[in-house]
């Protein structure tokens, strides 16, 4: 149920943060889309080498660019905090702080869905700990705006009484 997800952010604006399935799907969409991106450049990189026989050097380089530069391209899209997979999820990432779209960060932020977060998760298994806090939620749009409330910043409900 949706009341048990209704939280405030950091300046008391309440809203309803979207559930774990809706969270996994959202990624799960950006990750395929990043991987094609990944496995085009890859071919791109492959037909280079094939024409101008560039070298293992370049070529590594070649990937760890396109490692970044992916979903940095693809973050672009994400700057106001709804890429594919939140299109697709209705869902939305928004900063924790006020609720406002993340901007000019959606680069960064796509970076850390697609490469950073399957490395975390990954060092969490073989055994490290992860410390800090989120600056950034996944909100459920549409039942977000369906919070009784006057209107408050980007079409979210006012502050909490």
């Amino acid at each position: 149920m949706a009341t048990d997800r209704v939280k405030a952010f950091g300046n008391g604006t309440r809203y309803v943060e979207a559930g774990g399935w809706a969270r996994f799907f959202a990624w799960l969409i950006d990750a395929v889309i990043v991987l094609f991106g990944l496995l085009v450049g890859t071919g791109a990189l492959a037909a280079a080498d094939n024409a101008l026989q560039i070298g293992g050097g370049a070529i590594a380089v070649g990937m760890l660019v396109l490692l970044f530069a992916v979903p940095l391209l693809y973050g672009l899209c994400y700057t106001n905090g709804r890429a594919l997979g939140a299109l697709a999820t209705g869902t939305r990432l928004v900063r924790v702080r006020d609720g406002g779209r993340i901007g000019a960060k959606g680069p960064w932020a796509m970076v850390v869905r697609t490469v950073l977060l399957p490395l975390l998760i990954i060092a969490v298994f073989v055994g490290g700990t992860v410390d800090g806090s989120f600056v950034r939620t996944s909100i459920d749009v549409a039942r977000t705006r369906g919070l009784p409330a006057g209107s408050g910043v980007d079409g979210l409900p006012a502050r909490t009484p």
